[in-house]
């Protein structure tokens, strides 16, 4: 028998294990001492990087920096005029490893592992971007490591410290809507290039233009060139490749922000946007250890992520509640009409959004209601289980705030102060997102495959019987390029 919703929030909520951490109310300032105690390295500094370094700096000293990107190291560079500056992060680890304290990392997703899991072993606290990881073997292995080193960790899902978004999860939990059945999470990304046939290279553009341009081929092809050449000149394409597979570099198509609808280095939608979400259900619900997932597509060429997809999740029961079916909409699909508009929702945004339906009525996001529309009226909060982010004094954003929950666990020296620590929020919810991708993997004509999963092994249960090829790189990936490889959990 499940023990009661209210036992389990009740016994749940102590440091470490708990649904909100059991910590108290932090507003604290930053403490001089602390800015001068915590040395900070940022590695991948441009984009949200530049960001996320910069918000360090509030907080910590920055002492070093590293891009693969000239322009954009010399741009942060101007910024942090003390911090040493390096291309490849494993120079910056050689020189400056006893000399930091903490890492932000923001690289593209396939370098995040392997970056960050090198700073934990060397104990140091981090800071990396969302998703986690790009496979599902690299999210627990992070999880893992974190917690046998004992380092404070965060991965970069802002909203985690907005106070709404806390008290809607906590909503949630405490059963406003009843025991949640389905929940229908949805985005409007892709918004950068994804689909068939996107590969470019020197030899097939060539071609191409030669068809297409004939009489200004050699001219066109001459000034491709060029920019191919003024690309690599500020930007070291070995280093940015890391542990991927070896292709040629083509402008515009990877760096400096395209590389997310690629399968070698990004995560598409659900990885970009699943982190944002489905953060606050997964930490009402416990949306962990799904058994099974299948996707429908607009088709991809395992090379390039779909231009669309719908995934579909089965999740068990667990110690409090009953089994959950959840569904992912991305390129600004939503719900079925009929669902929504049965609780009194209309015309729903295809930005993106969370819709619960439980056994007493549902909820989009914090607007809770029962069938034919009906306001369901909030939980009092001191019926549930909400515990407010630090803030520090000059009140600053949710971004800059998330570093700072981070830091004042680094001050505390309490991993479990952060909401999105890698053992028990980050690794466990990227996991559940990104095994969304093995079945868009699978959904390469249209219709995917139903893969069966083994959460706690990490393992495809039905591997043999599926048609589509190399499902199993998606769960452990092999580094390429002499990069040390992934350690062995099992």
């Amino acid at each position: 028998m499940r023990t009661s919703r209210r036992d389990f929030i009740k016994t749940s909520a102590v440091a470490g294990a708990g649904f909100l951490v059991a910590s108290g109310n932090f507003r604290k300032q930053a403490r001089a001492n602390a800015l001068e105690s915590v040395a900070v390295a940022g590695i991948g500094v441009g984009g949200k990087g530049s960001g996320d370094i910069t918000q360090a700096g509030y907080y910590g000293k920055v002492v070093a920096l590293c891009d693969v990107d000239s322009n954009t190291l010399q741009g942060k560079k101007n910024e942090f005029k003390d911090a040493k500056t390096f291309v490849d992060y494993r120079d910056l680890y050689a020189e400056m490893m006893d000399k930091i304290d903490a890492v932000t990392i923001s690289t593209p997703d396939h370098m995040h592992a392997i970056i960050t899991a090198a700073a934990i072993k060397a104990g140091k606290h981090v800071y990396t971007q969302k998703p986690l990881t790009r496979t599902i073997y690299e999210a627990r292995w992070l999880g893992e490591l974190a917690k046998k080193h004992g380092v404070c960790t965060q991965m970069g899902n802002q909203g985690s410290v907005d106070d709404g978004l806390r008290k809607t999860a906590a909503q949630y939990r405490a059963g406003v809507v009843g025991e949640v059945k389905e929940v229908h999470v949805w985005t409007n990304r892709p918004i950068w290039p994804q689909g068939k046939d996107r590969t470019m290279t020197l030899e097939k553009y060539s071609a191409q233009i030669r068809e297409e341009e004939p009489d200004d081929a050699d001219e066109l092809i001459e000034e491709k060139k060029k920019q191919i050449e003024a690309g690599l000149k500020r930007l070291n394409w070995d280093a940015w490749l890391g542990v991927a597979p070896k292709r040629e570099f083509w402008p515009g198509d990877y760096h400096d922000f395209k590389w997310r609808g690629w399968w070698d280095f990004g995560t598409g939608a659900l990885g970009d946007m699943a982190c944002h979400n489905v953060n606050m259900i997964f930490k009402a619900v416990d949306l962990r250890n799904p058994t099974s997932v299948c996707a429908k597509s607009s088709g991809h060429d395992f090379d390039s992520f779909p231009a669309s997809s719908v995934t579909e999740f089965e999740f068990p029961a667990n110690d409090w509640r009953g089994p959950i079916k959840f569904v992912w909409y991305d390129a600004a699909q939503t719900p079925p009409t009929d669902l929504t508009k049965k609780y009194g929702f209309e015309n729903v945004d295809g930005g993106g959004g969370c819709f619960v339906i439980g056994t007493k009525g549902a909820g989009l996001g914090s607007d809770f209601r029962a069938e034919g529309g009906k306001k369901i009226d909030p939980i009092p909060e001191d019926q549930t289980e909400f515990v407010i982010a630090p803030i520090d004094d000059q009140g600053r954003g949710d971004d800059a705030r998330h570093k700072f929950e981070w830091f004042n666990a680094i001050w505390e020296n309490k991993p479990e102060i952060c909401w999105s620590n890698f053992p028990n929020h980050a690794g466990p919810l990227t996991e559940t997102i990104l095994l969304g991708n093995l079945s868009i993997w699978t959904a390469s004509e249209g219709q995917g495959e139903k893969v069966e999963w083994d959460a706690k092994n990490l393992k495809v249960t039905n591997l043999a019987d599926l048609k589509t090829p190399r499902v199993a790189d998606l769960v452990k990936p092999v580094y390429q390029n002499g990069y040390d490889p992934i350690d062995e959990l099992f």
